[in-house]
């Protein structure tokens, strides 16, 4: 089976904004509008084809967008052109996470969790303690053709400041520490994807 054949979760765009009431560009980290759009999710969601759903901005795929945080380092990774994601070659990002899958658990905030969990476990080679790990927003970008059909859950993981993190596809993935000052210079904030320059915008204020 092809990626876009996987069945990912999606939930009715018109349901998720509430017939667009709660639509917003950027990071929203307001408490009453994430639990909101959460209970909206948690609510309308089914799963759909990935390839279908990727063509079909009538329906937002939750996506859990973690940022691993060190003191004042962020661990930031370039997509590689090995990368299948050709939209986002030679990008950098500083969210671990993807599409989510539907498991037999209790409710929406432990399918958030269960996926995480899997795409942190696949991505990364994490040494070292977690203190937190915390949703603090969500993200949204209707101005380009990948964000239109997605919805960022942000999360922010932090960890000690002896831990370790490496990326297990090399092929595909270079990772690196970068401080959020040396993320805010031009030459690698316009290199971000739009998700990760909404996310720094965040953490430089």
């Amino acid at each position: 089976m092809g990626k876009m054949d996987e069945m990912i979760i999606v939930a009715p765009r018109v349901n998720v904004f509430n017939n667009e009431t709660l639509t917003f560009q950027g990071v929203n980290s307001d408490n009453e509008t994430l639990k909101e759009v959460v209970s909206n999710l948690a609510n309308t969601y089914s799963v759909m084809r990935r390839g279908d759903a990727e063509e079909n901005p009538t329906f937002k795929q939750p996506i859990p967008y973690c940022v691993l945080k060190r003191g004042n380092e962020v661990f930031v990774y370039e997509r590689l052109q090995g990368g299948g994601e050709t939209r986002l070659h030679s990008k950098l990002s500083m969210g671990v996470g993807g599409h989510m899958n539907k498991f037999e658990v209790e409710d929406f905030y432990e399918q958030l969790s269960v996926n995480l969990e899997r795409e942190l476990e696949e991505e990364l080679l994490i040494d070292g303690d977690r203190l937190s790990l915390d949703t603090i927003g969500l993200i949204n970008d209707d101005e380009n053709e990948v964000g239109k059909v997605h919805i960022g859950l942000l999360v922010i993981a932090e960890l000690k400041e002896d831990a370790t993190v490496a990326v297990r596809e090399t092929d595909q993935l270079k990772g690196m520490w970068l401080t959020i000052e040396d993320l805010t210079q031009s030459n690698t904030y316009e290199r971000l994807e739009s998700w990760s320059q909404f996310v720094v915008d965040v953490l430089k204020k």
